[in-house]
């Protein structure tokens, strides 16, 4: 049975200060790194075949940090890269709510879109990666996703999901299934 445990990228100044980030490539603070690190002592207590990750470098920083001692190959998948949110991109909660109350942005890109490339990546997965155990370091949006998508009770409302939080997927049936999410119990501060 193909495994995915995607782990959510470490904290960004942006995401401290509630700044919609989007595809802006903004690194890991200090905070972030600490929480890659935690991520790393409580994954490598577990064997994993894997490590994908995507260009942009919180979710490249928090990848390194974690193969420090997995030592893993690491395959880089843009499927699995933040959604693009355009004109939202930089703005804080309050500027969103103000500007655009129904949170759709000049030229994001749509959640059908969002779900296409991300169904095409974990396909991508399967494909090359079957029966294997494979951490996915990707983004809050694409977790979102595949929660709503792929939860057996659907996951209609925003759900919270923490720097550094632990999602898992595996192949049942044919199709890709959640078993656990928001796993934040290897994290020091999960705020």
């Amino acid at each position: 049975m193909t495994h995915i445990c995607l782990v959510r990228h470490g904290q960004t100044e942006w995401n401290l200060l509630g700044k919609l980030q989007g595809q802006t490539d903004i690194p890991l603070n200090k905070t972030g790194k600490l929480q890659a690190e935690e991520c790393r002592e409580f994954l490598k207590k577990s064997q994993w075949d894997v490590l994908i990750t995507t260009s942009l470098m919180r979710a490249r920083k928090t990848t390194d940090i974690i193969n420090e001692s997995l030592e893993l190959p690491i395959v880089e998948m843009d499927h699995f890269k933040e959604r693009h949110f355009g004109e939202g991109e930089g703005l804080s909660r309050e500027e969103r709510e103000e500007r655009y109350p129904d949170f759709i942005f000049p030229n994001m890109e749509s959640y059908e879109e969002l779900v296409e490339r991300v169904q095409e990546g974990l396909d991508d997965i399967h494909a090359q990666f079957p029966g294997k155990k494979v951490l996915l370091v990707a983004h809050g949006a694409v977790i979102s996703a595949v929660l709503r998508e792929f939860h057996e009770e659907a996951i209609l409302g925003h759900v919270k999901l923490f720097n550094g939080c632990l999602t898992n997927l595996h192949m049942k049936n044919k199709r890709w299934a959640v078993h656990s999410y928001n796993e934040v119990g290897h994290l020091s501060d999960h705020s």
